[in-house]
């Protein structure tokens, strides 16, 4: 069984009854995610998460309520996910009975929903 079919995906949540609208450079059908965005800031469903095939690869694209971006490479060993771009690295965290995934990079943190998971990632 290949590995790819294992990995740590996110789903789309169920719709938030935020009044926000969405930011403009989202794709149509962006799913709403908790996130909490430099230090010390709070949680929140303020980004949307966008998923897509580039080059064989899954991909994941969390969008800022300011325009920004942080993209993200699907690991095939299940292992959760790998920064894309930058310089810093992703830190994965299983939280909530391994119902969720909490990425964090650099003072950015990301609470995303798991659909499947190989033990690799540590859990709290």
């Amino acid at each position: 069984m290949r590995n790819l079919a294992v990995t740590i995906c996110a789903v789309i949540l169920a719709a938030c009854s935020s009044d926000k609208a969405l930011p403009q450079q989202a794709e149509e059908g962006a799913s709403p995610v908790d996130c909490a965005l430099g230090e010390g800031s709070d949680f929140g469903v303020f980004c949307l998460l966008e998923s897509d095939t580039i080059e064989g690869k899954s991909i994941v694209t969390i969008r800022h309520p300011d325009g920004g971006f942080r993209r993200f490479v699907v690991q095939e060993d299940g292992s959760g996910l790998r920064a894309a771009d930058g310089a810093d690295t992703a830190q994965n965290t299983l939280i909530e009975d391994g119902a969720r995934l909490e990425v964090v990079v650099g003072m950015d943190r990301y609470r995303l929903p798991v659909r499947e998971y190989v033990a690799a990632a540590p859990q709290d």
